[in-house]
């Protein structure tokens, strides 16, 4: 059946709002709820999911599992990357997605939504400092509104803060870490896809194999992984959110694939974008999390400059593809969203 292109449009979009809602609904749900009935030393009654570890590695092999399939779907060129790309790729992803969800237990979702969408500062640093890049004055406008608007909103007061007691912030360090990794997987990318241009499902593939085998040796090391099934066996409930979790996440990769490659990478991000402020907006609502007017003017100059900054670079890659032979450069940059 020939599905209309707006159809399809609203198809793609509406699963991405809808697995991205769902994912970050649970995900917050596990990090920050509470689960059994005993009283803990604290005074609180329910045990707290502390097993960062565990909740990365179920992610990162479901994710690989996702990749195979794809490719198994649709088989690609043979990838040529170095096996040293791929593991220093891996580590510097799996560190940052560590430090998010480590995060999660001491500051609300909102503040980790928005501080990630500061992705762009250690980018541009990173790219400046190693990569030698040179930016415009318009693109340093974007980058200056962003960091504004995230010390406008991460910037708390004990008078609206409902934060548990023990915040000291440790969270706010922990985005920081989360953001440099983010910089250095996107450097580092880089320099694979100028090597051999491997496809975002083989990157996404190779990524998540190092990843899962990183975690299993820490899990093992630590001896989380054993902590963590003794929790599951105690609250049997937590797999459901897991499951969720590594399925939310894994359709959410299906439908951003498919809007990439039927209407581009400015389309989806902007629908990214848009699921984002959806997300702030849905958990401050739904798990009480106040914002006042100062996170609110923040939160906004965050996703102004973010879509600004979408728009403006949209323009220099057109005026760039024009000068390259066709298809090109739509190529690379269907890559670097899929693996971004």
């Amino acid at each position: 059946m020939n599905i209309p292109e707006q159809s399809r449009f609203a198809i793609y979009a509406l699963g991405i709002f809808f697995a991205y809602f769902l994912y970050g609904i649970v995900q917050e749900k596990l990090t920050r709820g509470r689960y059994g009935d005993q009283v803990q030393p604290d005074g609180n009654v329910g045990e707290r999911y502390t097993y960062t570890l565990a909740l990365v590695w179920v992610q990162c092999l479901c994710n690989y599992l996702f990749a195979k399939g794809m490719l198994a779907v649709k088989p690609q060129k043979e990838d040529t990357t170095k096996t040293g790309y791929y593991a220093a790729s891996s580590l510097t992803y799996l560190l940052a997605m560590v430090s998010t969800n480590m995060a999660l237990r001491w500051v609300p979702y909102p503040t980790a939504v928005v501080g990630k969408s500061a992705k762009p500062i250690p980018v541009m640093i990173l790219g400046v400092l190693i990569g030698r890049k040179s930016y415009s004055w318009t693109r340093y406008a974007c980058v200056l509104t962003i960091v504004l608007g995230v010390i406008l909103f991460m910037f708390k007061e004990s008078k609206v803060s409902n934060l548990p007691a023990e915040t000291t912030g440790l969270g706010e360090l922990l985005l920081f870490l989360s953001l440099t990794m983010d910089g250095l997987t996107g450097a580092i990318q880089e320099r694979m896809r100028a090597a051999s241009a491997p496809s975002g499902q083989q990157m996404m593939l190779s990524m998540n194999y190092w990843s899962t085998l990183m975690l299993g040796a820490a899990m093992i090391v630590t001896g989380e992984g054993m902590a963590f099934i003794q929790f599951a066996i105690r609250h049997s409930e937590v797999w459901l959110h897991l499951s969720m979790i590594a399925l939310c996440g894994a359709l959410g990769q299906l439908f951003i694939f498919l809007m990439v490659a039927s209407f581009g990478p400015l389309a989806c991000s902007v629908v990214t974008t848009t699921r984002k402020f959806f997300t702030v907006l849905c958990s401050v609502l739904l798990f009480g999390n106040v914002l006042i007017a100062r996170q609110w003017l923040g939160a906004l100059l965050v996703f102004a400059a973010l879509f600004i900054d979408m728009i403006y670079g949209k323009k220099q890659h057109s005026a760039a593809a024009s000068k390259k032979p066709p298809g090109e450069g739509k190529l690379k940059e269907e890559q670097k969203k899929l693996t971004s």
